[in-house]
């Protein structure tokens, strides 16, 4: 693809609007289990290309609503699917975009995620227990959006997050697991979100996400990877919330994800000519949004979400 290359929008949204309608494609059969995370995604797509409009807002949301489970207060990945902590904040993430929280039993929501925290501090994704600090960022970005962050062990929270940094400035999915940039963005995610980003060593952990660019100017995940467009969010997220993203070649990353698209048929890829999907699509638009890239709205690093759904959520408790 020449240089110069620009992102299709048009095209994208089109894309995302016509996935979303296609219920027997191989793309719909392998996300039945995540279909409202890739609502998430899809429908933040939109709203950051100023195209939320085309989708059928009421429609939507009576969607979500019916993957809500009234007896335990959190929402499964798609209808008949259970609970979990995933799915919960994708459905509240989804209805912030729209401005429709007013729909939630919001301490009924507030009050599973509660419950699914660890003595420890750690949270479990759901009742059958699987922990990771995936789950303590979610937690805490469900409970911040739905102003009930009082209703943790705060402390607990932010111990057992901290407890995950490793040597080189990073995190893990676990005290002891490998620093990745995924868990990294979990981590700093959780601190920001509850005002403790003092536990990071800034510079260190700067470095070592300023060193995930690769010779094509994509970002990795991990040391010896190779680079995939989604790191474009794990990786410049941190770096903002630690202020270090202009140790970053802005240009070069843009480069990478827009010969990631697929002109014609609209979506993003992982890589360049590889087949596109609604995950990298969203991580390929939200990475070039936290670049200030011209006709993309701009997000909110801890949240990822667009940044004035954000400050709607903060500004009009």
């Amino acid at each position: 693809m020449a240089d110069g290359a620009e992102l299709a929008a048009d095209q994208h949204v089109r894309y995302i609007v016509t996935v979303e309608k296609k219920k027997d494609s191989f793309e719909s059969l392998v996300m039945e289990h995540i279909r409202l995370n890739g609502a998430y995604w899809g429908l933040t797509t939109l709203d950051l290309l100023h195209k939320l409009h085309a989708v059928d807002a009421a429609e939507v949301v009576d969607w979500i609503m019916s993957c809500y489970h009234p007896e335990s207060g959190g929402f499964g990945g798609n209808v008949g699917h259970d609970p979990h902590v995933l799915s919960t904040l994708s459905a509240v993430q989804v209805l912030c975009l729209f401005d429709r929280l007013d729909v939630l039993d919001v301490d009924k929501v507030a009050d599973y995620v509660v419950r699914l925290q660890n003595e420890d501090g750690l949270f479990s994704g759901d009742i059958w227990g699987e922990v990771d600090t995936r789950f303590s960022y979610v937690a805490l970005c469900t409970l911040s959006l739905l102003h009930r962050l009082h209703k943790i062990d705060m402390q607990k929270a932010v111990d057992f997050v901290v407890s995950c940094k490793n040597l080189d400035g990073g995190f893990g999915a676990m005290p002891g697991g490998e620093s990745h940039a995924g868990q990294i963005f979990c981590c700093v995610g959780a601190l920001a979100i509850a005002g403790s980003l003092h536990h990071i060593d800034r510079d260190l952990l700067g470095w070592w996400l300023c060193e995930r660019q690769c010779k094509d100017g994509g970002l990795n995940g991990r040391p010896e990877k190779l680079a995939d467009v989604c790191y474009s969010w794990w990786v410049l997220s941190s770096l903002i919330m630690i202020d270090r993203v202009h140790w970053i070649d802005k240009e070069k990353l843009t480069k990478f994800i827009l010969n990631c698209q697929d002109k014609e048929n609209g979506g993003i890829s992982d890589r360049p000519d590889n087949a596109v999907d609604i995950y990298h699509t969203y991580f390929g638009v939200a990475g070039l949004s936290l670049m200030e890239y011209p006709g993309v709205k701009p997000m909110d690093p801890a949240y990822a979400l667009p940044l004035d759904v954000v400050n709607r959520v903060f500004l009009r408790k």
